[in-house]
């Protein structure tokens, strides 16, 4: 197959080894990966917005931005005065859109090409079990790999689709900043919007009426809910809203209590939905429900030559911590797909992070769960223990360790300064199988924030010193000098 031949001018099928349907971050990673083993594939560029922005290129910008406005407002507390601390939007715009442009170039058509990849685009369909066509080519693939994202949901409140909304694929389009924000969900992307758009200056209210990050732990949860109302954001949470409506041209929400949250902006950030419609998936044998389609622990769909993966897979994949397992999924695929090597998705071990200040991130299982296998032990150790975080006035948080009775890890929860880079020990720990005595030999950095995790290992053995028996042999051998 001719990466340089026009699909459309030829009445031929196409017939690569791999056909991947969506262009996000896992299907480019499926598509690259497979054309670097040289191995045919085409890959379908669908559009329409199918991809959360704010996990993407602008998103971490974003978030870059109200990471330097943070420092620049807390700089008095280290004896230094800044200039200015006026936000200029347009240039934060402008920063936002550079850091799009840069890293579009690693996803771009030629790029692809290059690599040996042909890019379609238009509208995916399934005619049958081998067989899917865009617009008039036909594709008889070896192998398909869906991956088409997901797409934003709107919540059923009376009102709300009367009114003018923002959606998180959309809040990066805004050409002023909003006066005042209303932010609509509990969950981890509507937990960062929130906070970066309060950073840059807004008036932030966040209405989280199923509550604030429902699927992780309560005690890291009550970290980042304090630095939220530390930072001004009105947070409401667990509370009926009873009807939106419009007042003086501009959003308002009406909760339970006839409390009235009025903004200038109304940004939907509830969930999102699988981006499957259209597919014509029952014509290739593929189940689907409403978490996605349905795919085993190998990510296969009912068609065992159709593959899913990322925020469109449902079943096995389904799960809070999907947004962060597209990665991960395509290894999986490629190696079950191209090496018919077993594999078998694992969801405990993909981390779950929230990119908030502090932040949030969580490996393994969480309390509830562990609990429910049966006796545990529970070890907390607290950022404020660290000097590294008392030098840099970033003592709020803590890390949770779950373990079995022998010091079996189960879980990590961390909440504080760089969670995200904290938990990636942990989970090469629990993937292992390593024992929590394990961790406590880790030798860390000094002065470094990952003595925190060499600490919290280490309070395993704290009970053993209490141990009168333990407390009698050290008497005993302190005989011999």
């Amino acid at each position: 197959m001719s990466e340089t031949a026009s699909p459309a001018a030829s009445k031929e099928p196409l017939t690569p080894d791999i056909c991947v349907v969506g262009d996000g971050p896992d299907g480019l990673a499926v598509a690259t990966a497979a054309a670097l083993f040289g191995v045919s594939t085409v890959l379908i560029r669908q559009g329409g917005g199918a991809y959360p922005l704010n996990e993407g290129a602008r998103g971490q910008a974003l978030r870059a931005v109200a990471a330097q406005a943070r420092l620049i407002a807390g700089a008095a507390a280290f004896g230094t005065v800044p200039d200015t601390s006026q936000i200029d939007f347009g240039r934060v715009r402008v920063h936002l859109d550079q850091v799009a442009a840069r890293s579009a170039v690693n996803d771009s058509d030629e790029r692809l090409a290059a690599l040996g990849v042909l890019v379609l685009k238009g509208k995916a369909r399934f005619q049958n079990r081998r067989q899917l066509v865009v617009d008039e080519t036909v594709i008889k693939a070896r192998r398909f790999v869906v991956a088409t994202g997901s797409l934003p949901t709107m919540p059923d409140i009376p009102g709300l689709a009367d009114l003018p909304c923002l959606t998180e694929d959309g809040i990066f389009e805004l050409a002023r900043r909003p006066e005042r924000l209303i932010v609509l969900g509990g969950t981890a992307t509507a937990v960062e919007l929130a906070q970066a758009m309060r950073a840059l200056g807004c008036e932030v209210a966040l209405i989280a009426r199923e509550g604030l990050l429902p699927h992780e732990d309560p005690e890291a949860v009550g970290v980042l809910r304090r630095a939220l109302l530390g930072d001004g954001i009105a947070l409401h949470e667990s509370r009926p809203i009873l009807r939106a409506e419009s007042h003086r041209q501009r959003p308002r929400l009406v909760l339970d209590g006839e409390i009235r949250i009025d903004g200038t902006h109304l940004l939907v950030a509830s969930g999102r939905r699988p981006n499957i419609a259209g597919l014509e998936l029952d014509l290739a044998g593929i189940r689907s429900d409403e978490t996605g389609i349905v795919v085993d622990a190998s990510l296969r769909t009912a068609n065992r030559s159709i593959y899913a993966l990322g925020a469109c897979a449902g079943g096995a994949a389904v799960g809070p911590a999907s947004r962060h397992a597209a990665q991960h999924q395509a290894g999986l695929v490629l190696r079950n797909a191209l090496f018919r090597q077993p594999v078998r998705f694992r969801r405990e071990l993909v981390p779950r992070t929230v990119h908030a200040s502090p932040e949030l991130a969580c490996i393994g299982l969480n309390e509830a769960q562990a609990r429910a296998q049966g006796e545990i032990r529970v070890l907390r150790f607290p950022y404020a223990e660290s000097a590294r975080a008392q030098a840099e006035r970033q003592t709020e948080g803590l890390i949770k360790l779950m373990t079995d009775r022998k010091g079996g890890i189960l879980g990590v929860v961390i909440a504080g300064a760089q969670a995200a880079e904290l938990i990636v020990p942990w989970g090469l720990a629990i993937q292992k199988r390593m024992n929590i005595k394990e961790m406590a030999g880790l030798i860390a950095p000094s002065q470094s924030l990952s003595e925190l995790s060499q600490k919290a290992a280490l309070s395993f053995q704290a009970p053993l010193a209490a141990k009168p028996g333990i407390r009698r042999l050290i008497g005993f051998l302190r005989r011999f000098g």
